[in-house]
């Protein structure tokens, strides 16, 4: 219902001609464009856009053309880990937000998959066999940098539907009681629920638990969530996260926040989707 607001129409007109948004995934440099394209898509996403619209269409051929080599994102190459895996990881995670059927993308969350599964196969996260199967997957050594922790965005988005029950599971919970949340996302532990509900931090609380709750043999594990969010139910039935949650992410939906009603729309929809999905 917003994909024909303001909002989209001010990110696609932006859109240039190869489907990229200027950087990637940095602002630090300077680009003749205000977003990246990983900020363009995260708030088309949110406003309902999919792999049916062309501009989604774009944006992914440009990501899959960056991710097989044939175009090179313009960022500068980061040099706190290894650059080739991280920057495959957030364009195969982009790529899988929109579409489960691309080679190239499909190709990095086996990889990942792998890992992974290896690093749970105890039943328990084991750093040391993470390390193992990270440089077994990649060599010996990375070629520069630190290895990636994979509680962010990137590896937790992209390895839904791609893990068996059992590690599915032990993921979620481990990612539920780490410290620091998921990078990039929300930065407290995710089994401790936010202490005001009318918040950005709650917001983006929500924004983590959306992640997790797209591992389908696990959501039994969010089920405190749900019923927190059913105890913040307001007297009109409705949610309201308060006017902070405006942040440009997550919110606002509609073109109009001004309006109380309006605000309790967009944060009803948003909350009623991720109770259907946790219900599921």
């Amino acid at each position: 219902m917003y994909k024909d607001g303001k909002w989209a129409r001010s990110i696609i007109a932006l859109q240039e001609d190869d489907g990229k948004w200027g950087w990637f995934h940095s602002l630090s440099q300077f680009y003749n464009s205000p977003i990246t394209t990983e900020q363009a898509l995260r708030r088309l996403e949110r406003l309902g856009y999919t792999m049916e619209d062309a501009c989604i269409q774009k944006a992914v051929s440009y990501m899959d053309d960056c991710l097989s080599g044939k175009r090179a994102i313009p960022d500068r190459r980061e040099k706190s880990h290894d650059w080739d895996i991280f920057s495959s990881m957030i364009l195969a995670t982009w790529i899988r937000r929109f579409t489960l059927d691309n080679a190239n993308a499909n190709k990095v969350a086996n990889q990942w998959t792998s890992i992974i599964s290896y690093a749970f196969a105890g039943g328990i996260y084991n750093p040391k066999e993470y390390v193992a199967a990270y440089r077994d997957t990649w060599g010996i050594k990375p070629s520069g940098g630190r290895l990636i922790d994979f509680v962010s965005f990137y590896p937790i988005s992209m390895l839904r539907g791609c893990l068996d029950e059992e590690t599915e599971i032990a993921l979620v919970d481990y990612v539920l009681n780490k410290e620091g949340g998921i990078y990039y996302v929300y930065d407290k532990r995710l089994a401790q629920l936010p202490n005001c509900f009318e918040s950005r931090d709650a917001s983006r609380y929500l924004g983590a638990i959306e992640l997790l709750a797209e591992y389908q043999f696990a959501r039994y594990k969010l089920e405190f969530v749900a019923n927190w969010l059913i105890d913040n139910k307001n007297e009109n039935g409705a949610w309201d996260l308060g006017k902070t949650a405006n942040d440009k992410i997550y919110f606002p939906l509609s073109d109009d926040w001004r309006k109380k009603g309006t605000r309790e729309a967009d944060c009803t929809e948003r909350i009623g989707t991720l109770l259907k999905s946790l219900a599921d």
